[in-house]
């Protein structure tokens, strides 16, 4: 990870370096005209990526994995690319229902990195930053500290979640701390570490100079020993992701009896396809991988590009059921933002293909119900202005609710 690229010169150095002279065009996604008109040269490229990375909605941290399955040859129709290296897009138009926040994660945190949403489960940020292996040991534990007094003064809290900026980003020791410290918690029965790096870094699995791998898996083994599950969360949605160093990293893990499940997030170009979700699901089985979720896109500012209509979870879960055994079909989900959490796709309800709203609720949401939008660039030109007019109506009645309010 130390020969990561996270600057826009180091990367715009790379792209002058790899890029062919003549871009091909972009294949039209569902039939629509592309969404990076004019770009064809390699300068044409670097500044639709400079435009759009000042946009972006999160840091760019690019590692020699990543950079090396890219199809440079192809950079515009690429899904790793498309994932990792934003373009300016025609079609990333922020949608009216946008947030930055869009689960409410902020209203469950009942102390500084701990994200409580659910009665039994929390999220323990174990870095709030990508920079961890800059911090020494001491500052970090002090941070944490509050954190585990919580979880130990709250034994509802049987399941946690390690993340953060990634796990992968932790120092063993680290690792072996925190995992020692939950392990001694008798009400937490279970915790996994989230990482992306099975997809964007591999080679540290196989790296037998790098413990980081070895602590794992001796928590794993020492957790099995007494009754509690320590397993490994990952990130891969594209099978262009993995590689030969992937299936050895995994072949690993499963050799020693680490448990790993994959969180794919449905992506438009990137999976949305029959062809490629199949594929993912596939590649991921035979790494011993469960494709556990395939998630929902968030409404997010900056990213609109990347998400799918509801109606491609739809069309997909009923495509991948009949591909392969029923324990490693996914679950095709929406994380409902506030106390309802994972919600199927399939149980939304009044789904409007023309405006792209459903309703989703449950039990927990007291019979109230909470709206997702597709994307605009699913939706026709009318249904768009429909959209922009109704969110326009919404906002124009709130401000004259505040003015009467204020008299």
């Amino acid at each position: 990870m130390s020969n990561s690229i996270h600057t826009l010169p180091g990367l715009t150095d790379l792209m002058r370096s790899v890029l062919p002279e003549s871009i091909p065009p972009q294949r039209p996604l569902r039939g629509r005209q592309s969404e990076y008109p004019g770009v064809s040269t390699p300068n044409d490229f670097i500044r639709s990526f400079e435009v759009a990375a000042q946009q972006a909605p999160m840091a760019f941290r690019l590692s020699p994995h990543i950079l090396s399955v890219i199809n440079w040859t192809d950079p515009l129709n690429d899904p790793v690319r498309r994932q990792f290296i934003p373009l300016e897009s025609t079609i990333n138009v922020t949608h009216p229902a946008a947030k930055f926040d869009p689960l409410h994660e902020v209203d469950n945190s009942p102390v500084r990195g701990v994200i409580h949403r659910y009665p039994n489960k929390a999220l323990f940020m174990g870095t709030e930053t990508n920079s961890v292996k800059k911090m020494r040991f001491l500052p970090l534990m002090k941070q944490w500290e509050p954190k585990f007094q919580y979880i130990e003064n709250t034994p509802s809290l049987h399941d946690i979640v390690i993340s953060g900026g990634d796990t992968y980003l932790l120092e063993p020791e680290q690792i072996v701390y925190l995992g020692n410290r939950l392990l001694k918690i008798p009400h937490i029965k279970r915790f996994r570490f989230a990482t992306k790096g099975l997809g964007v870094s591999p080679s540290r699995l196989i790296d037998r100079n790098d413990s980081w791998i070895d602590t794992v898996i001796e928590l794993s083994q020492k957790g099995r020993k007494m009754g509690k599950e320590v397993c490994v969360h990952t990130h891969i949605n594209n099978k262009q992701e993995t590689s030969w160093i992937t299936r050895l990293g995994t072949k690993r893990l499963y050799e020693e009896g680490v448990i790993v499940r994959n969180q794919s997030v449905l992506l438009n170009g990137v999976n949305n396809s029959f062809d490629q979700l199949s594929e993912l699901v596939h590649t991921l089985s035979y790494m011993h991988v469960e494709p556990y979720y395939v998630y929902q896109g968030d409404i997010v500012r900056g990213a609109e590009d990347l998400r799918t209509p509801l109606s491609d979870s739809h069309e997909l879960e009923h495509q991948i059921r009949d591909q392969t055994a029923g324990f490693l079909i996914p679950r095709f989900v929406y994380d409902v933002p506030g106390p309802a959490g994972k919600r199927p796709t399939l149980s939304a309800q009044n789904y409007n293909r023309h405006l792209g709203v459903a309703d989703f609720t449950a039990p927990r949401l007291q019979g109230h119900h909470v709206k997702y939008w597709d994307p605009l660039w699913s939706l026709s030109e009318d249904a768009q202005k429909e959209v922009q007019s109704h969110f326009a109506d919404r906002s124009s009645d709130q401000v004259s609710s505040q003015e009467a309010a204020a008299t």
